[in-house]
């Protein structure tokens, strides 16, 4: 019932009709699935569980917001759904393929095909522009969006040919979402894309990612430690010391205008 609910809600966001066939019933399609996933760092006595037996489904489409303090295992799992990690013990699914044993070279495929990730400190390299930025993702990906397209989707197009010194620490943070979702991605992995902004800038970022949800339908995973932000998301999964403490499904979401911290 919980899950029909949440597919209405994401057809009505996304301004899609969901009248069901005759006979048939809709549920949100799963895009990510882990099963009792956990991660384990050092051996013996000195043993650091950063997962502790994770239970986790995404859907296509959502916003959603993965929320609780520094080392509660959130980026740990954000790691390993985008096929940066290997989980210690458990399994992950992404759609109809199990992650949980590929080889890296399989990883490395599945992360440029479906996955672009943003992350709080922006990777940019400072000898090249904006445009040449974006281009390092174009000119690998199979079916990539032009560079230039990328920037516009991001409200960047006079700034393409400055370099990452000439811009704003907003401006680099949307030169970096352009990056990720150049490639055209299904699922948009954000890691405190806000952290290293004040929060009119900050604002002016989950307005993008939130524009590029909605126009786009991808899967939009966004990291923060910041308690307002899960106001815009669909779904907000609460994260303590390693396990999902609670998962609420907001059934009034705020603009990124309207969120105060």
């Amino acid at each position: 019932m919980l899950v029909n609910v949440f597919a209405r809600m994401l057809c009505q966001a996304h301004g899609r009709a969901m009248e069901p066939a005759k006979g048939a019933t809709h549920v949100a399609e799963i895009v990510f699935r882990t099963q009792d996933v956990t991660k384990v760092y050092g051996t013996g006595e000195a043993r650091i569980y950063a997962l502790g037996g994770v239970d986790l489904e995404l859907f296509a489409g959502e916003i959603a917001v993965l929320l609780g303090p520094s080392g509660s295992g959130k980026s740990t799992l954000l790691n390993i759904l985008g096929g940066l990690d290997h989980a210690t013990s458990g399994r992950v699914w992404f759609r109809d393929t199990e992650l949980t044993d590929l080889p890296d070279r399989a990883l490395t495929k599945f992360r440029r095909d479906h996955v672009g990730f943003v992350f709080q400190f922006y990777n940019l390299v400072p000898s090249l522009t904006a445009r040449e930025n974006v281009q390092l993702v174009t000119d690998v990906s199979p079916d990539p969006m032009p560079a230039e397209e990328a920037l516009a989707q991001v409200g960047l197009t006079d700034r393409m040919d400055h370099f990452p010194s000439e811009m704003s620490g907003g401006e680099q943070q949307r030169v970096a979402i352009a990056r990720a979702i150049a490639k055209r991605p299904e699922i948009l992995l954000c890691d405190e894309p806000t952290g290293a902004l004040d929060s009119s800038t900050g604002v002016q970022v989950l307005e993008v990612l939130q524009d590029i949800n909605e126009r786009f339908g991808t899967t939009t995973v966004i990291i923060t430690h910041n308690a307002d932000i899960q106001r815009m998301a669909h779904r907000v999964i609460q994260f303590q010391d390693g396990k999902i403490s609670s998962v609420v499904i907001n059934d009034e979401r705020l603009a990124p205008s309207e969120l105060v911290w």
